[in-house]
């Protein structure tokens, strides 16, 4: 870890990981309603090292679990209407979360609307995701895209350091439901964060580049693909623009549309399965409110629509490439 100052705002260089910690152990010292628990984060430190020292430093409030996300879920929904606590599950891996889809689809998003407002319910659920390293179809997939379909849960979906701790920080303290969708391969991605307090709104997408020829929005991982993507257009005279959502509900669609009415020209890049995944969502409220300004159909990269493969090889196939991004900008330019 460096640290750096920039004006009077002192930055450190960490990794998503440890932004993801220091977020989860600020809010515990802050507020001792929180509690944090899920399968192996306690003295294991989580399989992905997010939790590490937490079981130390605050004793029972980090405890492990059975492996039952379903239980995991509905003992946190309890905690939060019934024993005033702030609970922050984690599932191992996000793709569980179907076990326990009842749990969330229905009792997160909707006891505080069906109970007429009475009880609060804030629970942070926090979802490892995305293809990393020959994990397999049950253990790779990105399934954010499936819950904008359920109202009244939140949907984050942090991609750098800096966006996982001010999100994180502010998801806690949120009394709503928040999903936390945290790519498994950002963890180890460095990148500046400040050292006094920070929070960052859920809803407000970020500019992560600008440019006035396309519009490229991308979640996730694939923000960094999209970067890197933009760059080598800028070498052929194309400058794109890269925004990510940030949160997908609520989803920030005046950012997105001031930038699709600027450029006239959008992609749409997520490791979720094309068919379904948030770019289809986006691509509609793109097209009933900003339809004539654009100048090319709408394009979308995304996943196939086939389980993952548990080969390296054949993993690296299914996330969008930079090369999929570029070639697809030129077709867009070419209208």
């Amino acid at each position: 870890m460096s640290t750096i100052s920039k004006g009077e705002v002192k930055v450190k260089t960490i990794t998503m990981r440890d932004a993801i910690l220091e977020a989860l152990t600020e809010e515990m010292e802050r507020d001792p309603s929180t509690v944090l628990f899920g399968e192996d984060v306690g003295k294991f430190g989580g399989i992905n090292g997010a939790t590490k020292g937490l079981y130390e430093k605050f004793g029972k409030r980090v405890f492990d679990t059975p492996i039952t996300e379903s239980t995991i879920v509905a003992a946190a929904l309890g905690m939060a209407i019934t024993g005033g606590l702030r609970p922050i599950p984690e599932l191992q891996f996000g793709d569980f979360v179907g076990v326990a889809f009842d749990e969330v689809f229905h009792k997160l998003g909707k006891w505080r609307y069906m109970h007429g407002g009475q009880m609060e319910i804030p629970v942070t659920l926090r979802l490892p995701i995305g293809i990393a390293g020959g994990s397999g179809p049950e253990h790779s997939q990105s399934p954010q895209a499936i819950f904008m379909h359920a109202p009244g849960v939140q949907i984050a979906v942090p991609s750098t350091p800096y966006d996982a701790k001010g999100m994180l920080k502010t998801a806690i303290r949120d009394n709503n439901a928040v999903l936390f969708f945290e790519h498994k391969v950002l963890y180890d991605l460095k990148g500046e964060v400040p050292e006094g307090e920070y929070l960052i709104p859920l809803g407000k997408a970020d500019v992560k580049r600008e440019g006035n020829d396309v519009t490229i929005i991308a979640t996730a991982l694939q923000v960094h693909t999209a970067l890197d993507a933009a760059k080598t257009l800028a070498k052929q005279g194309v400058e794109a623009e890269v925004i990510d959502p940030r949160t997908l509900a609520p989803l920030d669609m005046d950012t997105i549309l001031n930038s699709v009415r600027k450029t006239g020209r959008v992609l749409i890049v997520h490791e979720e399965q094309k068919t379904g995944g948030c770019g289809a969502e986006i691509a509609a409220r793109i097209s009933e409110h900003a339809l004539f300004d654009l100048q090319a159909p709408i394009k979308r990269i995304g996943a196939p629509d086939v389980p993952i493969a548990q080969s390296l090889y054949l993993e690296q196939f299914y996330r969008p490439s930079e090369k999929q991004i570029v070639d697809t900008v030129k077709e867009l330019m070419e209208y």
